[in-house]
């Protein structure tokens, strides 16, 4: 199986070549539509599809109206190669005009994470198996 994930964006130019910086993926460009753009690994493609697609999908019904802030239902988890590479998206992220929601952090489960945000709000992790030398996981949380 492989994953595709969607994002509808306002700016599909814009937040294609966000996360083009932030991941330095290449283009699907065999995808390539008016109306889509896509980044791809051999085992995932992350897409971006313009405002005509709520119409193509049948959530015409479920399209923002404007630029009201709309709540996080779901977020996109990018696990990286390590530490280092998280720092370093975070750093493109930032430069690209992206915002650190919660900057990188120890998880109790042993990964480096942080949580960031598009141009347009869309919320995603980083993620690493592993921590930067020196530093440990905590404890994990009492429910």
């Amino acid at each position: 199986m492989k994953l595709w994930f969607n994002l509808l964006c306002r700016d599909v130019p814009a937040q294609f070549g966000f996360y083009r910086a932030v991941l330095g993926l290449p283009e699907a460009e065999a995808s390539r539509s008016p109306i889509y753009r896509a980044l791809e690994t051999p085992d995932f493609q992350f897409g971006f599809n313009a405002a005509p697609a709520y119409g193509l999908l049948g959530l015409a019904d479920r399209q923002p109206t404007g630029g009201e802030r709309v709540p996080v239902v779901a977020y996109a988890t990018l696990m990286l190669d390590g530490p280092d590479a998280v720092d370093a998206a975070v750093q493109a992220a930032q430069d690209a005009g992206g915002r650190i929601v919660k900057p990188p952090y120890a998880t109790y489960y042993g990964q480096w994470q942080a949580v960031l945000a598009d141009p347009e709000d869309n919320v995603f992790r980083v993620s690493a198996i592993g921590l930067p030398a020196g530093m440990q996981a905590p404890p994990l949380p009492q429910a």
